[in-house]
C-alpha cells in the first residue's frame, strides 16, 4: 500500500503523543514494505525533506504551502490511503485531502479540541465534520474517545491503540525514598497551576517539570520561582526523565483523549496521580489516585505564545492533590503497592496490543469511490473557475486591450 499522512504538528522532530502514536503506526507499515510519506509542519524557519528510516517526511513551515504540498503529493504518488491526523485546528488539511483524495480518507482522532465536532471542539465546523463522518474510517486510541466520537459524530470509531511502548521487560524505576515528583509538558491546560501549588506545599521535596509543546515563558517563570522545582529540557527518550521520577503528576484540566505518558510511567513502576479528565481515567486502568478537577469549559478569544487558546480557569480544590502526594511519599507500603499494581495493570494493557492491527484495518477498507486524483490548480486558476461567463468575457477584453 501507499500511505500518506498529514498533520499540522511537527514530525521532524516529533512533538506530542499524537505524533509519537502516528509514527509508531507508520514505522510498522514501512517495515512491512508499504510506502509511507508524511506532510507536516516545520519547527524551524525553513522547509525540509528528511528520510527517517523508511519514512519520507516533508516539513513545510507555511500552512497554505503545506496544503498545496499535500495536494501535490497526492497527485504524484496516488496513495491508497490518506491519513489525516486531528492536529489540524483550521481543518485546512482535511479539506485539501478530501478534495484531492475523496473516498480514501482515514481520520486519526487524537485530540478532541482539534476535532471539527463535539462540545470540546475549539473550531467546530459542520462541513469538516461531514468529511470526517464520511471518511472510510475514524481511528481512536482508546474506548473513552471512541464513545465520544459515537456520541457527537454518530460514527463507530475503530479503537486501535498505538504500539509505542517498546518490548518487555521494561525497566523498574519507581523509588519510594528518592527522585522527583514529575510533570510532563507544564502548561495551563495540563494543570501547571495545580502542580505549582502542590510543589509549594512540599518545599522539602524535589519536583521537576519537563518543558513541552504547550509550555510558555510565563509557565517557566511560575515554576522557576519555586526553589524546589527544576525545569528539564527535551530528552532523547522518555526513560531519560522517568528514570529519575518518584511520582508522576498529571493534573490536566482540559479533556484528554487518553494518557500515553501515564501508561509509560506505570509500566516502569512509577505511581501516577492524575485528574479524572476524559481518557486519563482509562489510562489509569483502575489504579488509585485519580483526583476530580473542574475542567476548563471556556477559552478566551486570544492565543498564547504557543498558539494555544488561553483557558478560563476555575478555582481548584488543591487539598486532594496534596493528600495524594503526602500519602505516597510518607507511606512506603502504600507507595510500593501502588507501584506494583500500576506496573501489573499497564503490562496487561500493553500485552493486548498488536503492531499489525493498524495495517490490518487499512487492508480491510474499501475506498468509498475510486476517482482520479484531483488536479492541483494554481490560486489564479481557482479564482478563474469562480467567474461567470460574462465576467470571463470582460476579463478577456481587458487583457486584449492591455496587450
Amino acid at each position: 500500500m501507499r500511505i500518506l499522512l498529514t498533520s499540522n504538528a511537527s514530525y521532524a522532530p516529533p512533538r506530542g503523543g499524537s505524533t509519537r502514536s502516528n509514527l509508531a503506526w507508520l514505522k510498522h507499515l514501512a517495515e512491512a514494505g508499504h510506502r509511507c510519506t508524511v506532510v507536516s509542519a516545520a519547527v524551524g524557519e525553513h522547509d525540509e525533506t528528511r528520510q527517517a528510516g523508511a519514512l519520507e517526511i516533508h516539513s513545510v513551515r507555511d500552512l497554505e504551502r503545506r496544503a498545496s504540498e499535500l495536494a501535490g503529493h497526492i497527485q504524484a504518488c496516488t496513495p491508497d490511503w490518506v491519513l489525516v491526523s486531528s492536529e489540524d485546528l483550521t481543518h485546512v488539511l482535511l479539506r485539501e485531502a478530501n478534495q484531492a483524495a475523496r473516498g480514501r480518507i482515514v481520520y486519526l482522532a487524537h485530540t478532541p479540541q482539534f476535532f471539527p465536532f463535539g462540545p470540546e471542539a475549539w473550531n467546530p465546523d459542520p462541513k469538516a465534520a461531514d468529511i470526517v463522518r464520511n471518511a472510510c474510517a475514524v481511528v481512536a486510541i482508546g474506548s473513552h474517545m471512541g464513545e465520544y466520537i459515537q456520541r457527537y459524530l454518530g460514527v463507530t470509531a475503530r479503537v486501535i491503540h498505538p504500539p509505542i511502548y517498546g518490548a518487555p521487560p521494561w525497566p523498574l524505576f519507581g523509588r519510594f525514598d528518592s527522585g522527583y515528583v514529575l510533570m510532563i509538558n507544564p502548561c495551563r491546560v495540563k494543570g501547571v497551576g495545580i502542580f505549582a501549588e502542590v510543589a509549594a506545599r512540599f518545599p522539602e521535596i524535589s519536583f521537576a517539570a519537563l518543558v513541552g509543546w504547550g509550555t510558555t515563558t510565563a509557565d517557566q517563570h511560575l515554576l522557576a520561582a519555586l526553589p524546589n522545582v527544576r525545569l528539564l529540557g527535551s530528552v532523547p527518550g522518555i526513560d531519560d526523565v522517568l528514570s529519575h521520577a518518584r511520582l508522576l503528576l498529571m493534573p490536566s484540566i482540559w479533556y484528554e483523549g487518553f494518557g500515553l505518558v501515564a501508561m509509560e510511567a506505570m509500566l516502569r513502576g512509577v505511581p501516577v496521580i492524575s485528574s479524572d479528565s476524559g481518557g486519563l481515567k482509562e489510562a489509569k486502568t483502575g489504579t488509585r489516585f485519580v483526583v476530580p478537577v473542574k475542567p476548563a469549559e471556556h477559552y478566551r478569544q486570544e492565543f498564547d505564545e504557543t498558539r494555544m487558546p488561553i483557558p478560563v480557569e476555575a478555582v481548584q480544590d488543591i487539598e486532594p492533590w496534596v493528600e495524594a502526594v503526602k500519602t505516597l511519599i510518607a507511606d512506603r507500603e502504600i507507595y510500593e503497592e501502588e507501584a506494583r499494581l500500576s506496573r501489573e495493570h499497564a503490562v496487561r494493557f500493553v500485552a493486548k496490543l498488536n503492531a499489525a492491527d493498524f495495517e490490518r484495518m487499512l487492508a480491510s477498507l474499501t475506498p468509498a469511490e475510486r476517482t482520479e486524483p484531483a488536479v492541483v490548480r494554481s490560486v489564479a486558476e481557482q479564482r478563474l473557475s469562480g467567474l461567470s461567463p460574462a465576467q470571463r468575457a470582460l476579463l478577456l477584453r481587458r487583457l486584449k486591450h492591455r496587450n
